[in-house]
């Protein structure tokens, strides 16, 4: 298995660099297998969604699809890919950011009864409390 950084991935979703861009589209589509597949952390796909977002600018249905997409390539494995499932959905649905959405079901996962936040945008997500 090889670790991939945000940088990677973002090179590899937004296509926008000459020379980094058709070198991580060569790692991805064609020297990860799923025999030896690229690891994507938590972190880096929060990153990711970061960067699609802030840097980019694009709408949160684009990066739901960037997601969408990166969970389908067999070639990769998500961490925690059903959180990570669970997050898409609340930002497909406008329910959210993602990574409120993930920080939720993670702490649902580690067995947290809810989350407290002072975030007025997370209360919209189930597991979100006021202190």
């Amino acid at each position: 298995m090889i670790g991939l950084d945000t940088n990677l991935l973002v090179r590899y979703l937004a296509q926008d660099d000459p020379v980094q861009s058709p070198k991580a589209t060569e790692i991805i589509e064609r020297r990860l297998t799923e025999a030896n597949p690229g690891f994507v952390s938590i972190v880096a796909m929060v990153e990711t969604v970061w960067v699609l977002d802030r840097a980019y600018r694009l709408p949160a249905h684009e990066i739901a699809a960037a997601v969408e997409r990166m969970l389908q390539i067999d070639v990769l494995m998500v961490e925690n890919e059903q959180k990570v499932f669970s997050a898409l959905i609340a930002l497909k649905e406008g329910q959210g950011s993602f990574s409120d959405a993930l920080i939720s079901a993670l702490g649902s996962r580690a067995g947290c009864s809810f989350t407290l936040t002072f975030d007025r945008k997370a209360l919209r997500l189930a597991g979100y409390r006021l202190p």
